[in-house]
């Protein structure tokens, strides 16, 4: 095997090694906060539709900011870029100290803005450097093996919110009938509740917060590979040149659907949980399954996409997502919930293959190529609070509004099966013409 087809050639393996840890950081900071919706839904008393604001700010200051990530990494350098998303994900974390202080929904969702900030960054730097350290033939899959260690980073997530905040909120508290005591009580015991409950959301966020720091002062003093293209791209040339690529910006438009559906099943599994008379912390246990199966699911499909069509078996992955998102949808109690559990599996691959195809053919635009990319992650801004309104009907026609709400994911999954189909119908003649 010849050095140009090795997956991690060895002089960037440090590199490879430390900018992949970044990318559990940020699957940690994922995956503690979508749980957070249903935790002040509860402690802030607000409706399902307002809660989704941390959503909205989570993932809409990744759309905020891609494209200046993307002027920046390519006028400085991917590590600038990395040190300034590490150093502003540590401020946004840092700043639920204040906000718990103040107890201000909006201070939250503000500190989640900020955070998000700094993911930008991370993720429009981190992943093309991931791309560029090795040959492009194998690009794909290494990215796939470093955002391996994202869900690794979203399951401790899980772990901490469902063992360490759920499971510590005295909000949640339930009678014996399984109805919530805390909206029965006097307003003075509801506010020291309300206090307890919200330093208990806020000190995961500041010890991660410390985390970052750390990590910001070890990349600071290493050496990094300037593997960015040299030469300097007016980004309105760019701009022009990707739109123009189909196969890149159909792909913003699947990676809107893959963000949208995952953020959607990961996110109200509690509520569809809670629906058939289960406690937030038991539908975050189920979460934490479907975590497990994406981990087990995103190593072996690396594997296979070593030998079938990533094009191909992303369209066959979100077939299966089909499938289960409708028996979500029609089947009620248990057997829909273990369903929602499965989709986890189908949705593994889809992130970094989905991003590895549209940037295939970008050439030099591959810095705001990213960036549009992660401007696609605004689909888990947005879909959520469509969701939670469906949720907050109740009932539809004779299914529990909860189920009737995954019919949004399973669309996502159907144009993600078309782009797969598209693109490889594309990219294979574009091989034929070679």
């Amino acid at each position: 095997m010849s050095v140009q087809s090795k997956l991690v050639e060895k002089k960037y393996l440090v590199p490879f090694i430390l900018i992949t840890s970044l990318f559990a950081l940020w699957g940690f900071a994922n995956d503690i906060t979508n749980p957070m919706v249903a935790a002040f839904k509860t402690v802030m008393e607000i409706s399902n539709a307002k809660a989704t604001l941390i959503q909205m700010a989570f993932y809409g200051g990744y759309f905020t900011m891609a494209i200046p990530a993307a002027l920046f990494a390519q006028k400085y350098s991917y590590k600038k870029g990395i040190l300034l998303g590490l150093g502003l994900y540590a401020t946004g974390a840092l700043l639920f100290y204040p906000a718990a202080q103040f107890q201000m929904f909006g201070f939250f969702v503000g500190s989640l803005y900020i955070l998000t900030f700094g993911l930008a960054f991370l993720e429009t730097t981190a992943n093309p450097f991931i791309l560029s350290l090795g040959s492009k033939e194998t690009s794909t899959r290494r990215l796939n093996l470093a955002q391996s260690f994202n869900p690794m980073g979203s399951f401790l997530g899980m772990i901490v919110a469902s063992k360490v905040v759920l499971a510590s909120l005295e909000s949640d508290k339930r009678n014996a009938l399984g109805e919530l005591i805390f909206p029965t009580l006097d307003e003075a015991t509801k506010a020291t509740i309300r206090a307890n409950d919200l330093m208990v959301i806020r000190n995961p966020y500041v010890a991660l917060g410390l985390v970052v720091i750390a990590m910001f002062v070890i990349i600071a003093v290493l050496k990094m590979p300037d593997t960015a293209h040299k030469e300097q791209i007016h980004p309105w040339q760019s701009i022009k040149r990707l739109v123009k690529n189909k196969v890149y910006i159909t792909g913003v438009g699947a990676q809107v659907c893959y963000v949208a559906a995952q953020i959607m099943c990961w996110t109200f599994i509690i509520q569809y949980a809670e629906n058939i008379g289960l406690t937030k912390e038991s539908g975050q246990d189920h979460n934490m399954v479907a975590m497990a199966l994406f981990i087990g699911s995103r190593l072996v499909s690396t594997l296979i996409l070593k030998y079938v069509n990533a094009s191909k078996l992303l369209m066959w992955f979100a077939i299966g997502g089909i499938v289960t998102t409708a028996g979500v949808i029609l089947i009620v109690g248990m057997p829909g919930l273990y369903l929602l559990v499965a989709t986890s599996i189908f949705m593994s691959l889809m992130f970094p293959t989905i991003y590895g195809i549209a940037l295939g053919n970008v050439g030099d635009d591959t810095t705001m190529g990213s960036a549009g990319l992660v401007m696609a992650i605004v689909g888990g801004a947005v879909m959520p609070m469509f969701q939670a309104m469906i949720i907050d009907l109740g009932t539809v026609a004779w299914l529990p509004a909860v189920n009737v709400s995954f019919i949004l994911p399973l669309l996502c999954f159907v144009g993600i099966a078309l782009y797969g189909l598209y693109s490889y119908k594309v990219l294979a003649k574009r091989k034929a013409a070679l």
